[in-house]
């Protein structure tokens, strides 16, 4: 199957994920302290022998001088080596962006040190989208509002575990083109992190479009339910109602496709809400209601048929009695209709025969 516009070409230059790099925590915890206890004692020792030499230009002042500007030179350092910290958690990972070129991707739970100047926010927030109006607006001199589509900003840190999407209500058609209402709920997680931060804009908007549209496409390829007269002609046929496995399924393998691009794996899609609109709900409801009582009436007469059928064959093999043709007709009729009827048989007592 092949989804219109999703592919895995959606990025004309797709990144792939590759392993970064990043320095044991505590080995740099370590070298930050020692390095701010040199550049303390430098300033601490360049101003001791500022005071001591009294200006006087000889070595001394020289030696504090120098002293001090090395003090001095390594606290900036050391303040910008501690920005350089961050932890992970389980399942979780940091993207490596260095002056907007990507060095890779660290995994793995833990205390790590890397580049300082490695960003923390990969897309800003509040990015305002182009209606395309721009120019009639500026020959009009009518400046419409900016729309904002993203409201949050993309962090380097992303999260690896399974998230769940409830998705809201949909009214839909289904492939008879019977207005219904249906909703889903989709387990998935980042597995391509380069993918899901630099092919998509907002991966986790993204994933809820997706979502949404995949949703109604599967809805419009199945019908709400059989429409089929007979059982058999029916039993082939895979529904919305009678299949959810099915149709979970082929959601499941929608979703992987379209969410395939930007890095993401869908664990499980299932439907939560299925229901006609309620333009309709009263309509099919008399008609499943028709369908049960007409499905039941054959029941019924099936079994008063077979009823009829075995008290006319023991009454004539213990020759209880014997009846014609017409005695057989009248005992089949007063049978079914009490056999067949929705309130109970009053029963008649006939003192004559059938030719009086």
């Amino acid at each position: 199957m092949n989804v219109a516009g999703v592919g895995h070409d959606l990025a004309v230059n797709p990144v792939v994920e590759r392993e970064g790099r990043a320095a044991n925590g505590w080995v740099m915890l370590a070298v930050t302290i020692l390095g701010w206890i040199v550049a303390v004692a430098g300033i601490v020792a360049g101003s001791i022998l500022l005071n001591a030499s009294h200006g006087d230009g000889g070595v001394t002042t020289i030696i504090g001088m120098v002293l001090l500007v090395i003090g001095i030179v390594l606290c900036v350092v050391m303040s910008a080596v501690s920005a350089g910290f961050f932890t992970l958690q389980p399942n979780e990972a940091r993207v490596l962006v260095l002056f907007g070129e990507y060095r890779g991707t660290v995994r793995g739970e833990g205390f790590y040190w890397a580049n300082p100047f490695y960003s923390r926010d990969l897309q800003p927030a509040d990015q305002n989208e182009d209606d395309g109006e721009s120019l009639t607006a500026m020959l009009t001199g009518k400046k419409k509002p900016a729309k904002v589509v993203n409201q949050q900003a993309v962090k380097a840190k992303i999260s690896l575990r399974a998230r769940t999407l409830n998705g809201p209500k949909l009214k839909v058609n289904d492939r008879n083109g019977s207005p219904i209402e249906i909703a889903d709920v989709i387990v998935w997680r980042v597995t391509d992190t380069a993918r899901a931060v630099f092919d998509v804009d907002h991966y986790e908007q993204f994933v809820g479009m997706q979502a949404e549209t995949a949703l109604r496409h599967v809805a419009s390829r199945y019908a709400y339910d059989h429409n089929a007269e007979t059982d058999a002609a029916a039993a082939g046929e895979i529904t919305l109602r009678s299949n959810i496995a099915e149709v979970s399924e082929a959601l499941r393998a929608e979703l992987a496709e379209r969410l395939a691009p930007a890095g993401i794996t869908v664990d499980d899609a299932r439907l939560t809400h299925l229901a006609y609109a309620p333009e309709i709900a009263q309509v099919m409801l008399r008609r499943q209601q028709a369908e049960a009582i007409i499905a039941a009436r054959a029941k019924i007469v099936q079994g008063a048929v077979s009823m009829v059928e075995m008290a006319l064959t023991e009454l004539e093999k213990d020759g209880v009695v014997e009846l014609d043709e017409e005695r057989k007709a009248a005992m089949v009729s007063n049978l079914m209709v009490v056999l067949c009827g929705d309130n109970d048989a009053q029963p008649v007592v006939n003192t004559g025969t059938l030719y009086n």
